[in-house]
């Protein structure tokens, strides 16, 4: 079946978490939209993930700290970066004024 989508449509409220919508998962990769309202990793914690991830930033803005790293990484629309597994990272802050709407591509390997 196909299933047209608008990643600008239909857009979460504001509220204490940020939205994560699956749009497709097929083999190991799953295609997600993240979509946060002045959210930020929380105070401590680190995102240490078993796949890879590659997001693409769409709209809004966020800074991105890569563990290791002096400053965070701006990202701004069309900016997008690869994240290899267990590369600790974590959202230091995103857009207060508009959603920050991301696609996010995760790749898992599959062990053969």
């Amino acid at each position: 079946m196909i299933n047209k989508v608008n990643l600008f449509e239909h857009l979460p409220q504001p509220g204490a978490e940020e939205s994560f919508e699956t749009f497709l998962e097929l083999g190991g990769v799953r295609l997600e939209r993240i979509v946060s309202h002045a959210h930020a990793t929380p105070e401590g914690e680190w995102y240490d993930q078993h796949w890879d991830e590659w997001v693409l930033l769409l709209q809004g803005s966020a800074g991105l700290l890569i563990e290791g790293e002096p400053e965070p990484i701006l990202l701004k629309p069309g900016d997008s970066l690869h994240l290899p597994s267990h590369l600790k990272h974590r959202v230091e802050w995103t857009d207060a004024e508009q959603p920050t709407i991301w696609l996010a591509v995760h790749v898992e390997i599959l062990a053969m």
